[in-house]
């Protein structure tokens, strides 16, 4: 597998909501990544990619509620975020794609 294609294993898409778009102003991108990754991971990754330099690298973990689904009681997935604040002149405009 090469470099690239283990990077996408790691991110899996850009958030953007409003909470996220705040962020942005800050210089900060929100990426839901795969559960089991490392902060260095998602670093390395978002730098391979993108081709900027990452300042620091925050996460938090969602819990998934438990919601109805045809009448039987389902769970939602868990879901990793990673807030990746950018260094000074470096930006990546997530709305065009990759």
């Amino acid at each position: 597998m090469s470099a690239k294609t283990e990077h996408y294993d790691v991110i899996r898409k850009p958030i953007i909501t409003e909470k996220t778009t705040m962020a942005s102003e800050n210089g900060a991108v929100v990426f839901e990544v795969a559960i089991g990754s490392t902060k260095p991971q998602i670093k390395e990754a978002v730098e391979g990619l993108f081709g900027v330099k990452v300042k620091a690298v925050n996460t938090t973990i969602t819990k998934g509620k438990a919601k109805r689904f045809r009448g039987q009681m389902g769970k939602r997935k868990d879901v990793k975020k990673a807030y990746v604040t950018l260094e000074e002149g470096n930006t990546i405009d997530v709305t065009t794609g990759l």
